[in-house]
């Protein structure tokens, strides 16, 4: 039995999510080839998107599936769903690279980098946005809390800055009216 505080993991198909990323992944690949092909200084046709520029096509969807397939079935046989998944699935896609170049050290090397690259990415939270909020916490309390916590005393800005440019601090309006009585001779009425 599962002890109450860890989930049981749930395995996953990893044929399907590896034809699904292959799909995407080839996607990808076959958008590059197009720019690939309408890039060349030679007349080629449309067919020159899998005539002339096709390996792309089949090395993304190769990297694709192979990352997937291996990171999926990983976790499958491990039974985690940890950060180790998609090192290993990273040094599958990176050997595949790495086979371009017919060199047992280029898979080696490739495979190794997008492992390491993969493995860091996963491990330190796997999102480009930065750390996961609290979904339970409204969007506009956050920012205002946040802006509380930061906003500095209305004196402390106006000993720094002084007044003008859109702060004024108590008492402005009488001032001003007795500067400009002072100085100009012009009685300001007071707002009420």
């Amino acid at each position: 039995m599962a002890s109450e505080g860890k989930a049981v993991y749930q395995p996953k198909d990893a044929i399907s999510a590896s034809v699904r990323s292959t799909m995407i992944v080839g996607g990808a690949g076959l958008f590059l080839s197009a720019v690939q092909n309408s890039l060349t200084r030679q007349n080629v046709t449309g067919w020159g998107v899998v005539t002339r520029t096709g390996g792309t096509i089949a090395a993304f969807a190769a990297i694709g599936g192979g990352y997937e397939f291996a990171r999926v079935a990983a976790a499958n046989l491990r039974e985690k769903d940890d950060a180790w998944n998609p090192t290993i699935g990273g040094f599958v896609g990176g050997s595949i690279v790495g086979l371009r170049y017919r060199s047992f050290p280029a898979v080696l090397g490739f495979g190794a980098l997008l492992a390491i690259i993969q493995g860091t990415f996963d491990y330190t939270g796997g999102k480009m946005t930065g750390f996961a909020r609290d979904g339970e916490v409204d969007e506009y309390e956050r920012t205002e809390q946040v802006r509380r916590n930061k906003r500095r005393p209305i004196e402390e800005t106006l000993q720094e800055l002084g007044e003008g440019r859109g702060i004024y601090g108590p008492g402005y309006q009488e001032r001003r009216a007795e500067r400009l009585k002072k100085r100009y001779g012009i009685d300001i009425p007071q707002p009420a």
